[in-house]
């Protein structure tokens, strides 16, 4: 009897941990039954018996994982707004409050390296189901969160926070989901073995202006028109390069290959 009980155990572990890892790697829709089962060297008979579908499945995994997040970062941030004594925290604070506890657990064992994959995976899915997961069980922490950074940066209008945050969200996303966590500190380190407040005082000072730098102010704007004038020229000029190549040769030598050629020959 104990002896079917690990086992069964062990099979709803191996299926958690085989949908995690089609996951981060293909996305929800990306991810099929067959595929999960064979990893976790299952049949379809037992998704069936533990969880009742695909969907219920990667609802399970994505609690387990989020659940304790978002709660360590809801306990952070409302420790940090009662330091503040009332008083905004600033917005690096409150990306800060964002960052820590995935770190931590991606440091500890029982979240495991692949966390903030999974992390970036979570959020730059295109699932409507994934989208409507995260809606329906995280909205009141988002909100929280709105708030917060809405009393950090009182100057911006709340829509334009909004896409400023969603954008910051899509970036990091993007992110995480294709990096292994230690390549990105490596990369935010440069040679040099730092502390995780510096890693992510770095990864902050790299997102904060996304959050703060002017929104299309007119010098910006002037310097895009300058550009955009030289556009029509700098296509013309293109088709004129590639109509050249192609009367060379038809191989696609491209333009060094011209250069070194017009050398020789002279």
């Amino acid at each position: 009897m104990n002896s079917q009980v690990t086992a069964s155990g062990n099979t709803r572990i191996r299926l958690l941990q085989a949908a995690e890892a089609l996951f981060i790697e293909r996305g929800f829709e990306s991810m099929s039954l067959r595929q999960i089962t064979q990893l976790a060297d299952a049949n379809l008979a037992a998704v069936n018996y533990h969880f009742g579908s695909k969907e219920l499945l990667v609802q399970e995994l994505l609690s387990k994982r989020l659940d304790r997040l978002n709660q360590e970062r809801l306990q952070l941030l409302a420790a940090c707004e009662q330091e503040a004594d009332g008083k905004p925290l600033h917005a690096s604070a409150v990306l800060s409050i964002l960052f820590v506890p995935a770190l931590r657990l991606s440091r500890d064992p029982a979240g495991g390296p692949a966390f903030m994959r999974l992390l970036g995976r979570v959020y730059s899915d295109a699932s409507p189901f994934i989208r409507d997961h995260l809606q329906e069980h995280y909205r009141p922490i988002f909100g929280r969160f709105f708030e917060a950074f809405s009393r950090a940066l009182p100057e911006l209008p709340r829509n334009e926070l909004g896409m400023r945050l969603h954008f910051i969200l899509k970036s990091l996303s993007g992110l995480l989901a294709g990096e292994d966590m230690d390549e990105l500190i490596a990369s935010l380190g440069m040679g040099e073995t730092l502390s995780d407040a510096v890693v992510l005082a770095r990864l902050i000072s790299l997102l904060s202006p996304m959050l703060t730098s002017p929104f299309g102010s007119p010098e910006q704007i002037e310097i895009v028109e300058q550009v955009m004038g030289q556009a029509d020229a700098a296509a013309k000029a293109t088709d004129a390069v590639q109509a050249a190549s192609g009367q060379v040769s038809h191989k696609s030598f491209g333009v060094l290959t011209m250069l070194n050629e017009s050398n020789d020959g002279a």
